[in-house]
């Protein structure tokens, strides 16, 4: 049974848990406002006298790695997800648990997807305890129900980078799922039978963790070039006949979209940056991996060949859209944090320009400095705004936990921070008077559009400016607001949920920002 949490409001008026699975937290304090002292965490110290001299590190069986690393009850396992919906690793790892009768485990995933199904049945007979990171599907799901015995901690990209390099997470046991890779472990994703693209979730891992895993289908001779993975991080090698199906990298929200409205609002979303002048040579942007901001990517395209324009750097996740600009000179470089398609992972291997980086180059706030504040624009999709533009990505209207994060909170720190939007869903309003998660704040996002016109934050009086001679439809938030809300027939219910904490989300400092609610029966 979950332990009741005492609740405190944080900085953004948000009742979460001053403790969570034992550990004490950190309310979120505000935009840039917490500033942490110390020293990094360290994996512990190895000698090279337990290791093979002659680099061979394979074993017989995943069952029998496990084993090695030494798989007990409470542990921490930790796994990528740069074969999404594809992985067909990690039910193993847990059904081996569950035939050594191993308890209690946390899993701590840079997310899970509907593939992971199976994993339920193991937070039910008691393997798995709770899951700390990105719920999607079936999993979500189950977690918004109670499901779990621990509380869920959703943390973005770079946010769970900061954990384990903080300390706030140690990994006992890293699975490192890798398409290629040699007996020593030195291992990459952008070439096998089943590439992937980059491997750059899985890289903390493989520096923090006790115990490295990697577990590939394609096995070559030493050295293993490129390696995304460094072998002497690792402990085990383990081949299996197959580790993912690269073809389901592609999920439901990385398909271009065919609806005129998503259309339409992607096209007027190209037209802002093109208007607000965000668009000139040598600038950069990031378009995410929903529908609506892959067409962005294709109309944005289209105006900057127009206007002979040429982005310095793109970042990614890459796309075949992104591959398309890379390859006729329309930039010099994709900055590449995850591959969402197969022509992405084909110019990983095939484009000196197209370049594979982590959390760590990318994300990471407690870092010295990070790529996502050097974006000149960047285009997220979200479930929620409200009208102080205020953001949510992980819960819908009824609090239904059905998403990750991933680096979208780390993201809106960029020059520019543009949310393209329907204006509903299911006739379900998207612009609320106050969103139902509270993930990424106001201060922050700077332009949402819909297919009804398009509102700039208050306090981005620059770009007000710069487009009021545009010709855009540019209204006020509460105005597209108040139009939805009579055409629905008024605002969304209120969910009904309880006064349990079943999972938190993290700022991307490590602190909470706000609390997720069990729903009611």
């Amino acid at each position: 049974m979950r332990q009741k949490l005492n609740l405190v409001k944080n900085a953004a008026g948000r009742l979460v848990p001053t403790e969570i699975n034992g550990k004490k937290q950190t309310p979120f304090q505000g935009v840039n406002k917490y500033k942490p002292t110390g020293h990094k965490a360290a994996p512990p110290i190895r000698s090279c006298t337990d290791y093979p001299a002659d680099g061979n590190k394979v074993v017989n069986s995943l069952q029998d790695a496990l084993k090695k690393c030494g798989l007990k009850d409470g542990m921490t396992i930790s796994s990528h997800h740069h074969f999404r919906n594809g992985d067909l690793v990690m039910n193993q790892v847990f059904d081996i648990a569950a035939d050594e009768n191993v308890k209690g485990l946390r899993w701590f995933p840079s997310a899970a997807f509907p593939c992971h199904k199976p994993i339920i049945e193991h937070i039910k007979n008691g393997v798995v305890d709770w899951i700390e990171g990105s719920l999607n599907g079936p999993l979500g799901n189950y977690a918004s129900q109670g499901g779990m015995r621990g509380t869920g901690v959703l943390r973005s990209h770079g946010g769970r980078w900061q954990a384990v390099q903080d300390g706030e997470v140690h990994i006992d046991i890293a699975v490192i799922a890798a398409p290629t890779a040699d007996l020593f472990g030195n291992a990459t994703g952008d070439r096998g039978p089943s590439a992937c693209g980059l491997l750059g979730f899985g890289l903390v891992d493989s520096i923090y963790a006790d115990k490295v895993i990697v577990v590939t289908d394609n096995l070559v001779p030493f050295p293993c070039i490129p390696w995304q993975i460094q072998g002497q991080n690792v402990d085990f090698v383990v081949v299996l006949d197959k580790v993912g199906e690269p073809e389901k990298i592609i999920s439901g929200t990385t398909k271009l979209t065919k609806s005129p409205d998503r259309l339409h609002i992607a096209e007027l979303t190209a037209k802002f940056v093109k208007e607000s002048g965000i668009m000139k040579d040598a600038f950069s942007f990031q378009a995410g991996a929903g529908g609506t901001s892959l067409a962005f990517a294709i109309f944005l395209k289209e105006m900057m060949k127009d206007a002979d324009i040429k982005a310095r750097f793109i970042r990614g996740g890459s796309t075949k859209y992104l591959v398309e600009m890379l390859e006729e000179g329309l930039t010099d470089y994709i900055l590449d944090g995850q591959t969402f398609d197969l022509d992405g992972v084909r110019s990983m291997r095939e484009n000196s320009g197209h370049q594979d980086t982590s959390p760590f180059t990318s994300y990471n706030w407690h870092g010295k400095g990070n790529f996502a504040s050097m974006l000149d624009v960047v285009v997220l999709g979200a479930t929620e705004v409200d009208v102080n533009f205020n953001a949510n990505v992980v819960t819908h209207s009824d609090g239904k936990m059905l998403h990750g994060i991933g680096g979208w909170q780390n993201c809106l720190f960029s020059k520019c921070t543009v949310l393209p939007i329907p204006a509903f869903r299911n006739r379900i309003p998207v612009i609320v008077d106050e969103v139902t998660t509270l993930v990424g704040p106001g201060e922050l996002i700077d332009v949402i559009v819909t297919e009804r016109g398009i509102a700039i934050n208050p306090l981005r009086k620059d770009l007000i400016q710069a487009t009021k001679n545009s010709g855009l439809p540019i209204r006020p938030i509460e105005d597209i607001k108040d139009e939805i809300d009579k055409l629905i027939g008024g605002p969304p219910a209120k969910p009904t949920l309880t006064d349990e904490v079943i999972s938190v989300v993290k700022w991307v400092d490590g602190t909470v920002i706000d609390s997720i609610f069990k729903m009611k029966k």
